[in-house]
C-alpha cells in the first residue's frame, strides 16, 4: 500500500492544476489533512475533489434549479410548523384552559429534537433519498390529523408527531442540496433561507383571516363552536405540506448524493448519478470510474463477501462519524463552537418568538389595541420584514473580507440588540417597529447559519454534523417552554434572556476557525 503522503498527491487528469490555490485550500482546512490512525481518509478526500470538479464541470443547470425548489419546501416547513404552533397557542389555550399552556411548545420541541437526531444521523446510514421524501410526508399526515384534536393532550401529541418530520428537514435537505451544488453557486444555500422567511409570511397570511376572525377574543368565553379558526388553519397548513410532499415524491426524481455513494464504496453508482445529472442539464460529463479508482492506492480492493458486508452494516452504528468531527484540535473547536452557537440560539429564539402573539396580545391590551385581529395583522407585518433580510444575507456572505462569519456575527448580535430595544416600547406601534427590526436581522442570521453549518463538514460526516448541531438547538429549545412555565411572560424577563443569548452567540462566531467563502465543500 502506498503511504498517505503518496496517496494525497496522486494526480487527477481532469482536475485543473493550481498549486497555489491548492496549497491555500489545504491550509484553510487542515482538518482534511491525513491524520494518524486513518482519522481522515485521504482517498475519500481525493475522490471528493474529483466529484466536486465533475459537478462544477456540469455547472448550475436544470436539475439543480429544480432541486432548489423542492429543497426549499424543507426549509419552508422548518419554520412554517413552529410558527403554526406559535399562532394557535393562544386560541388553544383559551379553549382547552390547560394548567400549563407551554406544554404545547414543549411537545413540539421534543418532536423536533427526536426528528433532528433520527433523520440527521440516519441519512448518513440509509442515505438521503428516503429521508428527503419521508420527512415532508410525516409532517403533512400528522398536521392534517391534528385538526380533529378533542383536547389539549391530543393536540400536544400531534404537534410532537408532525415536529418529528419537521426536525429532519434541515439536516437532510442541506446535505442533499450542497452535494449537488457547484462550488461557484454555494451562496444559494444561503439564499434558500428565503423559503424560511416566506413560510413565516404564508403562515401569518393564512392565520390573519382564519384566526383573526374565527377565534375567541381575549377574556371571552371560548367554546369549540366559536373557536374553529385554529382547526381550519391547521387543515390548510397540513394540506400545503401534503401538496409539497406529492411534488417531491411524484413529480421530481431525487438522486442519491454522488459523494454519499462514493463514501459508501459505490463508485459506479456515483459516476452514473453524475452522468444523469449532466444529461438532465443538457450537458455531458467526462467523469469515469477510472478517475475515481485512480485515487486509490494500488493493491487495495473492496471486500465483497457476506462477512464483510455484515461488518459494514454493523459498523454503521458506531461512533465513527461523531469521532471524525473531533479529529483535530481545530476541527474539535469548530464543531464544539457551532454546537454551542446553535444551542444558545435554540433557547433564545423560541423563548421570545414562540410566545410573540401572546406578548403582543397582552401588551396590546395594555396599550388599548389588543384585539385578536390586530395581533395577527402585526404578526404578518413582522414576518414580511424577514424576506428582505434573507436576501441581504445571501449578498453579504459573498463580500470579500466579510463572508459567512462576519455576516453571521453582526446579524446575531444585532438581533439581540433589537430585542433589548423592544423593552423600551411605550406604544404598540413602537413594539411593532422593534419586532420588525428583530425579524429582519434574525432572518439574516438564520440564512447564514443554515448555510455555514453544513459547509464546514465533510460530506461523509455532514449528516451527523448537522444532526449534532440541530440536536443542540432542539435540546435548548426544549428548555424555552419549561422556563416559560415558571417565568412571568408579562414582564420583559424572556426578552432580556433572549437578547443576552443572541449577543453571546454572535461573539462566539468571531472565534470560529473556518471561513468557507469561495471554497467548494468536500
Amino acid at each position: 500500500m502506498a503511504d498517505s503522503e503518496t496517496i494525497s498527491k496522486t494526480p487527477i487528469e481532469h482536475e485543473p492544476v493550481d498549486l497555489k490555490g491548492d496549497v491555500a485550500h489545504l491550509s484553510s482546512v487542515e482538518h482534511l489533512s491525513v491524520l494518524p490512525h486513518g482519522t481522515v481518509d485521504p482517498v475519500y478526500e481525493l475522490k471528493a475533489r474529483v466529484l466536486n470538479n465533475a459537478i462544477q464541470e456540469i455547472g448550475m443547470g436544470r436539475y439543480q434549479w429544480q432541486l432548489f425548489i423542492v429543497v426549499g419546501f424543507g426549509w419552508a416547513n422548518d419554520n412554517f410548523w413552529p410558527i403554526v404552533t406559535s399562532l394557535i397557542f393562544t386560541p388553544i389555550t383559551n379553549e382547552f384552559l390547560p394548567s400549563r399552556p407551554p406544554l404545547l411548545s414543549l411537545a413540539q420541541n421534543i418532536g423536533l429534537l427526536v426528528g433532528a437526531m433520527f433523520w440527521g444521523f440516519g441519512c448518513d446510514v440509509f442515505g438521503r433519498r428516503w429521508a428527503f421524501n419521508l420527512t415532508l410526508g410525516i409532517t403533512a399526515i400528522f398536521g392534517l390529523t391534528a385538526a380533529g384534536s378533542p383536547n389539549f393532550a391530543a393536540i400536544g401529541c400531534f404537534a410532537a408527531l408532525w415536529s418529528f418530520g419537521v426536525g429532519g428537514n434541515l439536516p437532510v435537505d442541506s446535505a442533499v442540496f450542497l452535494e449537488f451544488l457547484p462550488g461557484s453557486h454555494q451562496y444559494l444555500l444561503t439564499i434558500l433561507s428565503v423559503y424560511w422567511a416566506l413560510a413565516q409570511v404564508l403562515a401569518n397570511l393564512i392565520a390573519w383571516p382564519l384566526l383573526g376572525s374565527l377565534t375567541c377574543q381575549e377574556d371571552a368565553t371560548c367554546t369549540k363552536k366559536n373557536n374553529m379558526g385554529w382547526r381550519y388553519f391547521v387543515i390548510t397548513c397540513g394540506g400545503i405540506s401534503m401538496i409539497q410532499f406529492i411534488i417531491r415524491f411524484v413529480l421530481f426524481t431525487i438522486h442519491e448524493s454522488p459523494k454519499y455513494l462514493m463514501g459508501k464504496g459505490k463508485d459506479e453508482e456515483a459516476v452514473r448519478v453524475v452522468h444523469d445529472v449532466a444529461r438532465r442539464n443538457g450537458k455531458t460529463s467526462g467523469l469515469t470510474i477510472e478517475d475515481l479508482r485512480a485515487c486509490e492506492p494500488s493493491g487495495v480492493n473492496q471486500q465483497t463477501d457476506s462477512k464483510a458486508a455484515i461488518k459494514r452494516e454493523l459498523a454503521k452504528f458506531n461512533l465513527t462519524h461523531v469521532r471524525a468531527l473531533f479529529a483535530s484540535k481545530r476541527l474539535a473547536l469548530s464543531t464544539s463552537l457551532i454546537m454551542v452557537i446553535w444551542a444558545f440560539i435554540g433557547l433564545a429564539y423560541p423563548l421570545y418568538n414562540a410566545f410573540l402573539p401572546y406578548i403582543q396580545a397582552t401588551r396590546g391590551a395594555k396599550f388599548g389595541d389588543g384585539s385578536t385581529y390586530l395581533t395577527y395583522r402585526n404578526s404578518l407585518i413582522i414576518a414580511v420584514l424577514g424576506v428582505p433580510g434573507t436576501l441581504l444575507g445571501g449578498f453579504l456572505v459573498e463580500l470579500p473580507k466579510f463572508g459567512r462569519k462576519g455576516t453571521l456575527s453582526i446579524s446575531t448580535i444585532l438581533t439581540g440588540v433589537f430585542l433589548y430595544a423592544s423593552t423600551t416600547a411605550l406604544t404598540s406601534n413602537a413594539l411593532l417597529g422593534w419586532n420588525c427590526a428583530f425579524s429582519f436581522f434574525s432572518n439574516i442570521m438564520y440564512s447564514v447559519l443554515y448555510s455555514y453549518t453544513p459547509e464546514i463538514f465533510l460530506t461523509k460526516h455532514r449528516g451527523t454534523g448537522n444532526a449534532l448541531t440541530a440536536t443542540s438547538n432542539r435540546i435548548f429549545g426544549i428548555m424555552a417552554p419549561i422556563i416559560a412555565m415558571f417565568a412571568n411572560l408579562q414582564t420583559a424577563a424572556p426578552v432580556y434572556t433572549s437578547g443576552a443569548l443572541f449577543i453571546v452567540a454572535g461573539l462566539l462566531v468571531v472565534i470560529l476557525p473556518f471561513e468557507p467563502q469561495g471554497r467548494a465543500s468536500l
